[in-house]
């Protein structure tokens, strides 16, 4: 068993110990170090420091000097164990395409499972009205874009 599947097993253990329908992972983590569940290894300044690095420039938006619309600065590439940042007027086509590309599967990743989630909360609670889930966001992307030129122009 990986260790994450150690933990999964942990937390429904925990969830059936309490039988508690909402978990507290504060709760479950104190739980387990009770039960002498190996503490992981603290991270060292350089790399806490790398990682407040990497969310700032995750954050920076400058605004296009022609749409006055909000953009990113900088675009992660994951790339073998690591990640590496470009800047985004710099940056050569192949990396901002291959950000680009990575974001975009990430995002298909998360829709992806939450259909599959939503799919099967449906099938299981199939007595009441579905929930629906709208993959197609083409519309609220323009929605966004519009509602950001009304405030540019209020």
């Amino acid at each position: 068993m990986t260790k994450h599947q150690q933990m999964q097993a942990f937390i429904r253990f925990f969830q059936e110990k309490t039988g508690n329908p909402e978990i507290d992972m504060k709760d479950v983590a104190a739980e387990a170090i009770k039960m002498g569940w190996e503490l992981p290894q603290p991270k060292t300044p350089e790399e806490i420091l790398a990682h407040e690095f990497s969310r700032a420039a995750r954050e920076l938006t400058e605004q296009d000097g022609k749409t006055g619309r909000p953009y990113r600065v900088y675009h992660a590439i994951s790339q073998g164990q690591g990640t590496f940042w470009v800047e985004i007027d710099s940056a050569p086509r192949k990396h901002m395409a291959k950000a680009v590309t990575q974001r975009r599967e990430q995002s298909v990743g998360d829709i992806y499972q939450a259909v599959l989630d939503l799919d099967h909360w449906n099938r299981v609670h199939s007595n009441q009205e579905p929930i629906p889930y709208e993959t197609d966001f083409t519309m609220d992307i323009e929605l966004r874009k519009n509602v950001q030129e009304d405030e540019q122009s209020g």
